[in-house]
């Protein structure tokens, strides 16, 4: 039975959909005006093993998340760079998908942009005029009224009292009430813009979701994800407006992913410890990434440091090794790993509950292979195949533990030179010089594992 911790209800609640057997999940994407950063790897990587856990466990699953490609941010950076907008976006967009397909994460079924949504925001802003929770203001934009919504702050557990005695009111005012959001920012000189009943403008960050969400999926989603800094207050500004739009509940499962930290530290440009995808994935096997990033519960906060990506590196050299050198099979008995896996997952989507059992199958087939049998080959492929629900151990085993020629490494040929120098050694029992060569391997990085079917050898960072 599938558990979810609902951030609204702040416990885990047995999941149940509104239809039987379909799922609407609607997750809040990139503002697209940078490179992708290890931050929102967290939440892509998270939600994706969540998607293909609903679906392998037979959900019908429709996965929506948006791409923001209009913005503050982007038309001060494309002004920076010299271009426009939409060619900084689509730069930006392009790169984002390079880094899922690194990384394994499988795309949404829809993946709606804001500049491509505007007649679904349009009609959403006027669905709130027409209630009157949103008024046009003196200087041509659009706010939302928060104090006419009842219940504003549920979900983030924000009080108005505590945000109308905090909130300051600028000299230039023109909203009713300082805590007001705006749907609709008017246009203002050279800017990129679309024209509304009410004026030039482009739409406010937060009803963009309310309006593709709408679309996608209908009035009422199942589940609702993001990031850990969106409670407050784009989820809440998200409930306001499409609750007051659509008169009914608009989420009924709150999801969000952890934060990463650094050292110990928040992730931040001033602190000089912020790192992008790519520039992790130069430094790093994609899938050692995947694996660090499952190996926290998709809801705490992760340590990203040298260490716990040597740490994942590591765990997926132990995975690789057991399967190394088994022929797998295209079927098997099941086994009696999947049960305790699905229980894993199906608490709330506990990765490092589940990874764990796969340690313990890992044990059990290191153990099987002493003499190589069936059940070698039935627990070597059940290992690949519920490492691959969370998109792990997706590469042939030698291609992983061995990488690679690299400029200025010891190569593959030279490392089977050796090999076989030492196998003659040992032969014509030189014993000492078959440990010389062992060592003279090790130095270079590559660690000799013998068996019974021979010699194989991986790096220790391939």
């Amino acid at each position: 039975m599938l558990q979810i911790y609902n951030t609204l209800s702040r416990r885990k609640e047995v999941f149940t959909p509104l239809n039987e057997g379909k799922i609407g999940m609607y997750v809040c994407g990139v503002t697209v005006y940078d490179y992708c950063h290890i931050g929102h790897a967290r939440v892509m990587v998270a939600f994706d093993v969540i998607s293909r856990f609903l679906r392998w466990r037979g959900w019908e699953l429709n996965y929506v998340r948006n791409v923001t490609d209009v913005d503050d941010k982007i038309i001060r950076r494309a002004a920076e760079n010299g271009e426009t907008p939409a060619a900084l976006t689509e730069r930006m967009i392009a790169a984002m998908h390079e880094d899922e397909r690194a990384l394994n994460v499988l795309p949404p079924d829809h993946e709606p942009k804001v500049t491509g949504s505007m007649p679904e925001i349009l009609e959403f802003i006027q669905d709130l005029l027409d209630k009157e929770y949103a008024y046009l203001a003196s200087n041509g934009d659009v706010y939302y009224r928060v104090e006419k919504f009842v219940g504003y702050g549920k979900l983030s557990g924000q009080q108005i009292e505590e945000l109308r005695s905090g909130a300051r009111i600028e000299v230039d005012e023109v909203k009713e009430s300082p805590l007001d959001f705006v749907l609709w920012k008017a246009a203002k000189p050279g800017e990129v813009s679309w024209s509304a009943p009410w004026g030039e403008g482009r739409p406010g960050w937060h009803i963009e979701c309310s309006a593709m969400s709408r679309c996608c999926i209908g009035h009422t989603l199942d589940i609702h994800g993001g990031g850990p800094d969106l409670p407050f207050p784009h989820h809440e500004n998200e409930i306001a407006q499409s609750e007051a739009a659509n008169g009914c509940t608009y989420a009924n499962y709150w999801m969000h992913a952890g934060p990463v930290r650094v050292n110990q530290e928040k992730m931040s440009k001033s602190l000089n410890n912020f790192f992008t995808i790519r520039d992790v994935l130069n430094e790093y096997n994609p899938e050692v990434v995947r694996y660090f990033l499952t190996s926290a519960h998709y809801r705490s906060y992760i340590d990203y440091s040298e260490s716990s990506l040597k740490e994942a590196r590591s765990a997926l050299e132990r995975f690789y090794q057991a399967l190394q050198g088994v022929v797998l099979l295209d079927e098997w008995p099941e086994m009696e790993f999947e049960a305790r896996f699905i229980e894993a997952m199906e608490d709330d989507f506990n990765t490092p509950k589940a990874l764990a059992v796969l340690f313990d199958l890992v044990s059990e087939l290191n153990q099987a292979k002493r003499t190589p049998g069936l059940r070698t080959q039935q627990l070597a492929s059940e290992l690949k195949r519920l490492a691959g629900l969370i998109g792990l151990l997706q590469q042939d085993p030698d291609a992983f533990l061995k990488g690679a020629d690299k400029e200025g490494a010891i190569t593959h040929q030279e490392i089977e030179a050796l090999i076989q120098a030492r196998n003659t050694a040992r032969a014509n029992k030189d014993f000492a010089g078959a440990d010389q060569i062992r060592q003279q391997l090790l130095e270079q990085g590559v660690v000799l594992k013998d068996s019974r079917e021979g010699t194989q050898w991986y790096r220790e960072e391939a």
